[in-house]
């Protein structure tokens, strides 16, 4: 290489790294920025992981805390001042006030809670189904038969995890009012389902010899509960 080639290569260079230079004092600012975006949004998402995380765990120590208490009443008055914004962790306190309220013989209150998580839109709904099934059954002495059936109903729909459940509490609604026949084929439908639990299959096989009808056993399902 001649010594003008290796010349003008130098000034390439030069030039090039004149260029560089400027480029990063007009526009450096843009990739300062970047850093310092990626960086606080790293610390804000560990931040807000470990806040979750110690609102979860003075959560569940309070829930622990409540219910090692001697008496339903100490117990609900512990738990009815527990809160979470996370929507899943209040419908499990929720559920366990109502517990407790039900113990303490205050219906009322148990129903409330329950009603709450059974319609709120951010728990999931698994939850919402067992907290509207459970508000249902204790409901059974003050709630008229047509709005229970209608409810019970809705949660025997297919592909309700709480499907067979419902179905049993509509044959007792059918016992109640006196219709045996619609009992008896309600509680054969439940026998003859391939997910009956066996505790479920008993009662269905008792309560239908118990209301003078045979039980279908031709083809039962086998029960692995």
């Amino acid at each position: 290489m001649s010594d003008t080639d290796s010349f003008i290569d130098e000034v390439n260079d030069e030039v090039r790294r004149d260029r560089l230079f400027a480029l990063l004092k007009r526009y450096g600012w843009i990739g300062a920025l970047a850093v310092v975006l990626i960086v606080g949004g790293a610390a804000w998402s560990e931040y807000r992981k470990a806040t979750a995380r110690a609102e979860a765990e003075a959560l569940g120590d309070g829930m622990l805390a409540a219910l090692s208490t001697n008496t339903p009443d100490a117990r609900l008055d512990a738990l009815t001042g527990l809160s979470s914004e996370n929507p899943t962790a209040q419908a499990l306190v929720a559920m366990l006030t109502a517990s407790e309220a039900q113990r303490a013989g205050d219906v009322e209150k148990a129903v409330t809670e329950l009603n709450a998580v059974a319609i709120n839109p951010d728990v999931d709904e698994i939850y919402r189904q067992i907290a509207g099934f459970k508000a249902l059954t204790l409901q059974a002495e003050t709630l008229d038969a047509a709005t229970r059936r209608q409810q019970f109903e809705a949660l025997a729909a297919p592909g309700s995890p709480l499907r067979l459940l419902a179905v049993e509490q509509l044959a007792l609604i059918d016992v109640a009012e006196g219709n045996t026949d619609a009992a008896i084929g309600r509680y054969q439908d439940i026998l003859q389902d391939a997910a009956v639990t066996s505790d479920l299959q008993q009662r269905a096989l008792q309560v239908i010899v118990a209301l003078g009808g045979t039980p279908d056993l031709d083809n039962l399902p086998i029960s692995g509960n």
